[in-house]
């Protein structure tokens, strides 16, 4: 259960900083979800340093998990 939630955290973190990159500079939209999600383009930054939060603390939560 531990690795499993580390790597959703780290998908989840890794989708983030793929779409701060694509706000910021234009490319890597490949790699990033919410950029093809039309409800969420007005927030689509927010969205990302949400993600990007989640994931970061979703991998600190998993180390409290007994494996």
């Amino acid at each position: 259960m531990k690795k499993c939630v580390e790597t959703v955290g780290f998908l989840v973190f890794l989708q983030g900083v793929a779409g701060l990159l694509y706000e910021w500079t234009g490319w890597f939209r490949l790699g990033t979800l919410v950029a093809r999600l039309d409800f969420l383009q007005g927030y689509a930054l927010f969205v990302h340093i949400v993600l990007v939060v989640t994931g970061g603390a979703l991998m600190v939560a998993a180390d409290s998990i007994r494996s």
